[in-house]
């Protein structure tokens, strides 16, 4: 007798980011091919327009759940005035901002006032909370910004879950760095958000080396690896415009995830390790 399938989340980042992700998102969703998309409100191309047309493929039924992306690193600029650390009205880069986190030296009252900016502006243009809430570069996971992010879910998007990026036991090779690296920051996380009553994803997947010679259709199946019900795993697709080169590396990349997750052969990789999505609620 064949098992019931494991049912995942599969979210696409950075919707609003530039033209071309949004569209080929918003393409994966009307397919069903992705459950799950985290909008990133603080980024210069996302609009009404944008918005819009996202809420409009849960018009009739809900195929998506809509979460929001928070950004505090550059080159994107602050919604909230005042916003310290900044650099030419800009966030500081990833790596300025992960010093500041772990020497302790960032204020936590602008981290917590940018955050309900984005979260407000969400609210603003969608009609109501995220179902979800995560972090562009996984900052929500960073030493003082976790704290501050995790105040204002709890105060402000109580039943919105937020995401912790934990990989389950199996799937864990400890020749990835990055993933290791992760790990390590989700264990105070998951457990700050337990103790405010706040629901994580079970287990996390979906990060890699962002490199030329990478293969997607080739790594997308060591993600599904022991990711248990309701395990999330993060992708990134998209058709490379200007607007995106102006603003992220991640391009060309974005497009060899779409065209895979466009393809007959993500749907036998799914049924190949008996997975399927999560309807969302």
């Amino acid at each position: 007798m064949t098992s019931h399938p494991r049912r995942i989340w599969l979210c696409a980042d950075d919707y609003g980011a530039a033209p071309g992700v949004s569209a080929a998102i918003r393409e994966l969703i009307s397919r069903r091919r992705i459950n799950a998309t985290s909008v990133m409100v603080a980024a210069p191309h996302f609009d009404n327009e944008e918005a819009t047309a996202l809420a409009k493929l849960n018009s009739s039924e809900k195929r998506a759940a809509l979460g929001l992306h928070v950004t505090l690193t550059g080159p994107l600029q602050p919604l909230s005035a005042d916003f310290v650390p900044q650099r030419h009205g800009r966030f500081l880069q990833l790596n300025a901002m992960l010093r500041l986190a772990t020497a302790r030296r960032l204020q936590p009252e602008p981290l917590a006032n940018e955050i309900v900016a984005q979260l407000k502006k969400f609210i603003d243009v969608f009609g109501r909370p995220p179902d979800f809430l995560d972090g562009h570069q996984h900052i929500q996971l960073f030493p003082q910004v976790r704290d501050a992010f995790l105040k204002v879910v709890a105060e402000r998007a109580p039943a919105a879950w937020v995401r912790q990026c934990g990989r389950p036991r199996r799937g864990r090779r400890l020749r990835d760095h990055k993933a290791l690296v992760l790990d390590i920051l989700s264990l105070g996380f998951r457990r700050k958000a337990t103790k405010l009553g706040i629901a994580v994803n079970p287990a996390f997947a979906g990060s890699y080396a962002f490199k030329a010679r990478a293969n997607y259709a080739r790594l997308f199946p060591r993600f599904l690896s022991g990711l248990p019900d309701g395990g999330l795993i993060m992708c990134h697709p998209g058709v490379v415009d200007a607007e995106l080169k102006g603003l992220d590396s991640l391009t060309t990349l974005r497009e060899q995830e779409f065209a895979f997750f466009s393809s007959d052969a993500f749907l036998q990789v799914l049924a190949e390790h008996n997975v399927a999505l999560a309807r969302p609620h």
